[in-house]
């Protein structure tokens, strides 16, 4: 089993940026998992953000965010981030880490999850 901690997020005004973090830890080869992120609103349902390829060569991206994300990932460090520029009110959400077995697994079920990082994006 793998384990996924976030970290990075806090309190930014609107037009900043930050940079979010996702360690993995535990059983399981880091190398061998797609990765992605999500993201959860008050009262809103979690949307996938972001997701990267084992290799860190593909990577795709939800239109909310395309433009203004980076996700990328470090494998001998077994960590993935997520930059975020020109941030926008709406992007105030809990942030979250997942991994699968295929960047299709990621999008659609994945197998792990971190326990999430709040961003909060003031006007």
């Amino acid at each position: 089993q793998v384990q996924l901690v976030e970290s990075g997020g806090g309190l930014v005004q609107a037009g900043g940026s930050l940079r979010l973090s996702c360690a993995a830890s535990g059983r399981g080869t880091f190398g061998t998992y797609a990765m992605g992120w999500f993201r959860q609103a008050p009262g809103k349902e979690r949307e996938f953000v972001a997701e990267i390829s084992t290799n860190g060569i593909i990577t795709y991206y939800a239109d909310s965010v395309k433009g203004r994300g980076t996700i990328s990932r470090d494998n001998a460090k077994n960590t993935m981030y997520l930059e975020m520029n020109s941030l926008k009110p709406e992007d105030t959400a809990v942030y979250y880490c997942a991994l699968g077995r295929s960047t299709f697994e990621v999008r659609t079920s994945p197998s792990n999850w971190g326990q999430g990082t709040q961003v909060t994006v003031s006007s």
